[in-house]
């Protein structure tokens, strides 16, 4: 184990990356429960998605553990899944069996931008504030869902200035006010409790702080009435479960799935814009995580960067983890499930220590046993978890004080990279943001020709892609 995943070289034991892996499953083990509520409303079987969700995420992640030996774990994205659910299928009709089969050429795009090094090249184009921005911009983001997951806001939408879908779903409008909301609930209560045990832990640096707060926190909420303990009683019918996973697995491949996709010629453009929608989102949301956690936790170092520069293949570790990463959607569209991709939550256990593979195994195995084990995940509460989320984005902000806040040249593509990101609830379009306003600054100085070509096409792609949104 130690000469496979170089624990020593990397400044961890097992017991830490243990401890690490099990905080990363607990910080996004959400998503086997939320995954199959949100795509099974387009006609996906629930216990197919259930299934494919776990399937997607065992297999991303332990590629990206036995391929990359970085402790990034890889599951169906959020965001990703609402577009596939509201937009793909509900607003432009298409069957969930083509947007599988859109999701497939995702992935199959995904890999070969990495193979043919385009990724790399992206990196490499990206200026050195705006990365920096981008590792501040995740804490904040990071910070946000766990504010959101604690159910410590509440927001206020004027009459007439939202609209509600079919399944109750609300969108609203920029008049929508936050606030912070009454703590007069248990839940809240325990979400106080639980953020004022994390950071005391963490003070006082104690081993294992992150897990132990949300064990210690998940326990407290029993008494409290927040952790349901009957839902123990309740276990997945698994063999009806694999038997719809019958029905999933293969059908984007399928005479319904991508065999239909191109036979209306007058929808071609439409597919090809949909599923150019779902890649540059996947593509920037990935660079994003492994800028943003990895070069400032040295899971990526200096040495690392050069080979990831300077040398061919599959050298570097950023290699291998876009590589593990750009074969997962493949994956799991043929399981089943929207885009798999490299979770922001994973920066949860990187906060506990994790900094090798093992890290991700660990996750990888919760996330199989937790088809036998869902009743027990489902029990912690997101006012647990929410608690990690908050002190990991902070442990990232420190990547702003890299960033010159006196030279307005540096600090507008900074702050509209990290702003964006946190409020738009995307890392995509906070990159999005950095981009289009460092080429903006650039060209008001006359500076145009320092901007990397890749950039350009970077931005150029970006502004398409809200244009092709708008569209759609």
């Amino acid at each position: 184990m130690e000469k496979f995943f170089k624990l020593k070289k990397n400044g961890t034991t097992v017991s830490t990356e243990v401890v690490a892996g099990i905080t990363t499953f607990f910080a996004m083990a959400y998503i086997i429960i939320v995954n199959p509520e949100m795509l099974s409303q387009t006609g996906i079987p629930s216990g197919a998605v259930f299934l494919a969700t776990i399937f997607a995420s065992v297999a991303g992640t332990l590629v990206m553990a036995l391929f990359a030996n970085v402790p990034y774990a890889q599951a169906p994205g959020m965001g990703l899944n609402a577009f596939f659910t509201y937009n793909v299928v509900f607003a432009l009709g298409f069957s969930w069996k083509q947007a599988l089969a859109m999701v497939f050429l995702c992935g199959v795009i995904n890999i070969i931008i990495t193979v043919t090094k385009v990724r790399k090249l992206i990196i490499k184009a990206i200026p050195v504030s705006v990365q920096n921005a981008i590792g501040g911009g995740i804490g904040i983001f990071i910070a946000y869902i766990g504010v959101k997951n604690a159910g410590l806001l509440k927001f206020t939408a004027d009459p007439d200035t939202y609209t509600q879908l079919k399944d109750g779903t609300v969108i609203a409008n920029s008049r929508i006010v936050p606030a912070l909301i009454e703590i007069n609930k248990p839940a809240i209560i325990l979400a106080i409790i639980g953020i004022f045990l994390m950071f005391v832990l963490l003070i006082l640096k104690v081993r294992g702080a992150i897990l132990i707060g949300i064990a210690a926190t998940t326990i407290i909420g029993i008494p409290m009435g927040v952790v349901d303990l009957s839902a123990l009683s309740t276990t997945p019918d698994l063999k009806e479960s694999f038997s719809q996973l019958g029905t999933t697995f293969g059908a984007a491949l399928g005479k319904d799935g991508l065999l239909s996709l191109f036979k209306d010629a007058s929808q071609i453009p439409l597919v090809l814009m949909t599923i150019f929608a779902f890649s540059l989102s996947d593509t920037f949301d990935t660079l994003g995580t492994f800028i943003g956690t990895g070069k400032r936790t040295g899971i990526f170092d200096a040495a690392d960067e050069i080979a990831l520069q300077d040398g061919s293949g599959f050298k570097s570790k950023m290699d291998k983890a876009l590589f593990a990463d750009s074969i997962a959607t493949s994956i799991g569209a043929i399981f089943g499930t929207s885009n798999t991709t490299t979770y922001v939550e994973s920066a949860a256990g990187i906060g506990a220590g994790g900094r090798t593979g093992l890290t991700s195994v660990v996750t990888a195995l919760l996330f199989l046993a937790s088809m036998f084990l869902a009743p027990i995940v489902g029990i912690v509460p997101t006012q647990a978890t929410a608690p990690a989320l908050i002190a990991v984005g902070i442990m990232m902000l420190s990547s702003f004080k890299e960033i010159n806040w006196s030279d307005l040249d540096e600090a507008i593509p900074a702050f509209f990279a990290a702003i964006f990101m946190a409020f738009c609830y995307s890392i995509s379009y906070g990159i999005a943001a950095g981009f289009i306003f460092y080429c903006l600054v650039k060209i008001c100085k006359g500076k145009a020709k320092e901007v990397h070509p890749v950039l350009w096409v970077a931005t150029g792609l970006f502004i398409m892609n809200f244009v092709i949104l708008a569209i759609l």
